[in-house]
């Protein structure tokens, strides 16, 4: 788990852990999380998804009306539905992404960490 950071490269753990850097995190990836739980792909409970958000001073971003829009013009680079609106949220709100999957680095202007 994020909490840790134990399976985050060093230097996302330290950007993680600065004091200067206002953590954010797209409503998407709790509906992501939420579904995985359900269908028991992940063992995360909603008041456990409410600490850790708490326990690491997360800011959630909903998804909104005009990060919905800029999948229209979002390349077809990543058919994941989850990843797609979480690159159009931090396109629009010009916000880097920390993420391990490389089909990241394809879409122009999105800044990715990790």
């Amino acid at each position: 788990m994020a909490a840790t950071g134990a399976s985050f490269p060093k230097r996302v753990q330290a950007l993680l852990a600065s004091l200067d850097n206002e953590l954010l995190l797209s409503s998407i990836s709790i509906l992501e999380i939420a579904l995985k739980n359900a269908r028991k792909k992940i063992d995360m409970p909603e008041a456990f998804m409410h600490q850790a958000v708490q326990d690491l001073g997360l800011t959630v971003i909903a998804f909104e009306p005009r990060h919905a829009y800029r999948l229209f013009t979002l390349p077809m680079h990543h058919a994941d539905p989850f990843d797609r609106m979480i690159i159009a949220t931090a396109l629009v709100e010009d916000v880097p992404v920390i993420g391990g999957d490389g089909q990241f680095a394809r879409y122009e202007g999105l800044r990715v960490i990790w």
